[in-house]
């Protein structure tokens, strides 16, 4: 264990070595609004994928693969991996559409607003600004823990730490700084997931001490075709593939692309790149559970190698968290102020630049209030996270469909999410409830908004979208 006045002045220094190059660049670089959102067009593909590598590789990283393999055994980790893996794939060709359709545009609310009206962009915002919001807060819930774990700082004081500093250089500095941001934090994140993967080698003395206990023990987790990992499996890959196209840090970094080629080959080459870390990481809770450690599935990985590390790497521990936490961090706060820019702008054409940008930061520092506050009690947040997926489930296929369909009408769409919805929720679990028949709860929110929407389809409509419209009523902000 550390001592706390260590953890806590490595804290501080890791935190302003990651945030002062951000506040350096951003200074050099002053943009005009409109590039401050989104920095269209700016990126080649090492700068991307890098990007959303480091936004993929939050502090969950550490923690969500392992524990799932804990309970649904290699079957979740593969569906973990590919829920991943699948989006960036997704993305190629939503990206290249709205980018089409859109070339000035910032974010997938506009798309929505402009393409179905009000009603459907207000739900497809509170849905996207959810996720951001609960995506923040586990991972400072995250880091905090992690620090927690080799020092007794007080949660609160590692997640204030961690908001402070990505806050200062992410809302002076938009996007193309926390792109740069990224690119740094990666040097740190990959290098310590080879380290971490060498000391787990090295603390189970290789595979066969664990497989030998799971065979003992849990032969279950490690069949690939065992039932319940399967559909562990599953309702992860469902979950995780659907929510991620939500995700407007994603969406900035379409726009934020060089061209169509770049976005292709750089999610292609980030997802590709983060499954096998995904895998290995949850390869940490099956050898968790094959050697009988004491904890809880959670904090698997550390239970594996925190016993046989030296004093070196656990004070490294800190620096990597920081890495993982403001990698992500920085692209939900950016994700949250392009939204809020973008939407207060629609509310006050009139008003200038500095001030919707001044009236987003003081926003966006009066929500992170409520996320260091529920960060700090350590709280599990599981169950919102999936009240959001399902919420994504619903609306996905009626969101993109539209994306290709000038047929397809907005009370199509509005009479679609509402059937997944209500299907959906039928079966999902009341809070402090068994977290049973997820997969049916997912399955149904996903495919009944498909069912309804090409039903309705049939009726005979003689209206049908006039896509070119977009490119004309969607316009850069002006500085």
């Amino acid at each position: 264990m550390l001592d706390i006045t260590t953890a806590l002045i490595s804290l501080v220094v890791f935190a302003a070595l990651f945030s002062i190059p951000g506040l350096i660049y951003a200074r050099r670089c002053q943009d005009k609004l409109d590039d401050f959102l989104v920095a269209r067009n700016s990126q080649n593909s090492q700068a991307t994928m890098l990007t959303l590598m480091a936004t993929t590789m939050g502090t969950w990283v550490l923690f969500g693969p392992a524990e799932s393999a804990t309970w649904g055994g290699i079957g979740a980790v593969i569906g973990y991996a590919l829920g991943v893996l699948a989006p960036r794939l997704i993305m190629i060709p939503l990206g290249a559409r709205i980018r089409t359709l859109m070339p000035e545009g910032h974010t997938l609310t506009e798309f929505v607003y402009n393409r179905y009206g009000k009603g459907l962009y207000v739900f497809v915002l509170l849905i996207m600004l959810f996720y951001l919001f609960i995506g923040l807060t586990a991972g400072l819930t995250g880091i905090a823990k992690m620090v927690a774990l080799v020092s007794p700082v007080p949660l609160w004081a590692t997640a204030a730490i961690v908001m402070f500093a990505t806050l200062l250089y992410t809302l002076y500095g938009g996007l193309r700084v926390t792109i740069f941001t990224d690119r740094l934090q990666m040097l740190v994140i990959l290098p310590f997931i080879a380290l971490i993967i060498g000391f787990g080698w090295a603390a189970t003395d290789g595979i066969a001490p664990a497989l030998n206990g799971l065979a003992q023990n849990a032969p279950h987790l490690i069949d690939p075709f065992n039932a319940t990992g399967i559909e562990t499996g599953l309702t992860f890959f469902i979950a995780v593939v659907l929510t991620g196209l939500f995700y407007q840090g994603a969406w900035q970094r379409v726009f934020a692309a060089r061209d169509n080629k770049v976005v292709r080959n750089a999610f292609i080459l980030s997802g590709v790149l983060s499954f096998p870390i995904i895998i290995i990481m949850g390869l940490f809770g099956l050898a968790f559970v094959g050697l009988g450690l004491p904890g809880q599935g959670s904090t698997a990985l550390f239970s594996v190698i925190l016993d046989t590390v030296p004093y070196w790497f656990m004070l490294g521990l800190i620096p990597f968290g920081l890495a993982l936490i403001m990698s992500s961090a920085d692209s939900s706060i950016s994700g949250l102020n392009s939204i809020l820019v973008v939407d207060l702008h629609r509310l006050m054409p009139q008003m200038s630049a500095q001030k919707l940008l001044k009236i987003s930061r003081w926003l966006i520092v009066l929500m992170s209030i409520p996320v260091l506050i529920t960060a700090s009690q350590g709280f599990s947040i599981l169950y919102l996270f999936l009240l959001a997926d399902l919420l994504c489930c619903a609306a996905a296929f009626p969101v993109f469909f539209g994306f290709y369909n000038g047929k397809y009408q907005s009370y199509n769409a509005a009479l679609s999410i509402s059937g997944g919805l209500l299907s959906g929720l039928y079966l999902f679990p009341m809070p402090g409830e068994p977290l049973n028949n997820l997969l049916e709860s997912f399955l149904l929110a996903s495919l009944v908004p498909v069912a309804i929407s090409l039903l309705l389809l049939i009726l005979p409509s003689k209206n049908s979208f006039d896509f070119t419209l977009l490119a004309s009523k969607v316009k850069p902000i002006e500085s």
